[in-house]
């Protein structure tokens, strides 16, 4: 695959001896090589609920996906896969999807970052709660979660959950997703000392991530992230 592009890829594998296919898109920077010493960082993109379907290129109309078309020298890997019209984000499937990944493209593991909008956000929060230790950023967008998750960890958790770097983004009129599903997210954190920040769109309604994914801020946040024991494969 040419670095620089951004391109459809299918992934098939298994999930307690039943068969599971994903779609997604995969852009690899243009200084991307497939031999060497250099990793790289990889933002894990997961769209909403108006981008399922069969047709890939549906996901790259928000977010990373879409910045790349014209940034080759945007500094990630980019991987977006696609959930199947009329399903939910399973996070069996994703996590699958991410070890092939990892295992097939040099990935930096320590500096992988995790977020979507929407839909995808709920899955950002519910991934990055389920395994803190696998992620050197996440930033749910317009999304939300359990909060006993935060409060109640397992044992084995606590540690990478309080340290766990979180932007949390939404619109102050979101229709969609109430603004307090995040709100609520972020201030379970802060009871266990996660130092999680939101930031709210006063005028924005559902749509908080145009914004968020236009601006360097973000990209450049992840960027000062890296996971210190990072899970590999």
């Amino acid at each position: 695959m040419a670095s620089g592009n951004e391109r459809p890829q299918t992934f098939n594998g298994r999930i307690s001896r039943q068969k599971v296919g994903v779609r997604y898109l995969l852009f690899l920077p243009r200084d991307y090589r497939a031999r060497g010493p250099r990793r790289w960082p990889l933002i894990f993109f997961l769209h909403g609920a108006g981008e399922r379907g069969t047709n890939v290129w549906w996901v790259a109309k928000h977010g990373p996906p879409k910045i790349v078309k014209d940034k080759p020298d945007f500094p990630f890997i980019v991987v977006s896969p696609q959930c199947p019209e009329g399903q939910t984000w399973s996070n069996d499937t994703l996590w699958t999807l991410l070890d092939d990944v990892v295992s097939r493209y040099r990935v930096d593991v320590s500096r992988i970052y995790l977020t979507g909008l929407s839909m995808g956000g709920y899955a950002t929060w519910s991934l990055g709660l389920e395994h803190p230790e696998r992620f050197a950023a996440i930033a749910p967008i317009c999304g939300g979660g359990d909060t006993l998750k935060v409060l109640l960890p397992d044992a084995d958790k606590v540690r990478a959950l309080k340290t766990l770097p979180v932007w949390a983004f939404h619109g102050g009129k979101d229709p969609v997703v109430n603004p307090a599903e995040s709100k609520r997210m972020v201030e379970a954190l802060h009871q266990i000392g996660n130092e999680a920040k939101l930031t709210v769109y006063p005028e924005a309604q559902h749509d908080s991530w145009t914004e968020t994914y236009n601006h360097p801020a973000l990209y450049d946040w992840f960027l000062e992230h890296q996971r210190q024991s990072a899970h590999a494969k």
